[in-house]
């Protein structure tokens, strides 16, 4: 999952994007409004936490301009604007969500976790293909009835990107785009590192390699 973090508050700023990528997201943070416009232009992004009181353009203005271009990005508002009109305008123009500040951590994650599971049309908290299911609380994975096995941020980043999308291929530059922020460095070979982790872990069929073009899971298996 790659995230756009739109927040110019510096502490703020800096603590959300360190807690998002302990929670094994990808994540890009800026810190004005035209910046971020930009950003989504440029990149493709699974949610945006958006900041209303931004220089450059307001939170608001950014999401306006959003929703005019037909960008139909996930929107987590994060805002200390408490009033009923702040916030009912914030979700009538088109935000998923609105958490006010300060808030805990942990229930930012819940909501994140909450408004991807409506985007991706799945009720259930897991992600699953019939074969092989992930709990993005815990990042343990199951396959099937055997014991739950607990993943790395980076091997869960990945599975979760293939379960999204069951039947779909990914390739080698769509997997590191959602393993990777800006500024990290993308290790060589580190996509073929983690799926060999994963099946170690849960088996060789749960993932399958289609030559040249990338990997994928099953549909419905």
């Amino acid at each position: 999952m790659r995230i756009l973090l739109v927040e110019d508050d510096p502490m703020i700023g800096q603590t959300v994007h360190d807690a998002l990528q302990d929670a094994a997201y990808a994540t890009d943070w800026v810190q004005n409004g035209l910046t971020a416009l930009s950003a989504i232009k440029g990149q493709h992004y699974d949610l945006v936490l958006l900041d209303l009181g931004l220089p450059g353009k307001d939170g608001l203005d950014v999401l306006d301009a959003l929703r005019a271009q037909g960008n139909s990005v996930p929107v987590l508002i994060m805002s200390a604007r408490d009033a009923l009109d702040d916030r009912l305008r914030g979700l009538d123009a088109g935000a998923d969500d609105y958490i006010l500040k300060p808030f805990d951590m942990a229930e930012l994650l819940a909501r994140m976790r909450a408004v991807l599971r409506r985007q991706s049309g799945q009720a259930s908290p897991s992600l699953s293909n019939g074969s092989v299911s992930l709990d993005p609380v815990t990042r343990q994975a199951r396959v099937r009835d055997q014991p739950p096995v607990l993943l790395s941020g980076r091997e869960f980043s990945l599975l979760q990107a293939l379960l999204i999308r069951p039947g779909a291929i990914l390739s080698r530059a769509d997997l590191e785009d959602r393993l990777y922020g800006w500024g990290e460095e993308v290790e060589s070979n580190a996509v073929e590192f983690l799926i060999h982790a994963l099946r170690r872990k849960l088996g060789h069929d749960v993932i399958r390699n289609v030559r040249g073009l990338g990997w994928m899971v099953s549909k419905n298996d």
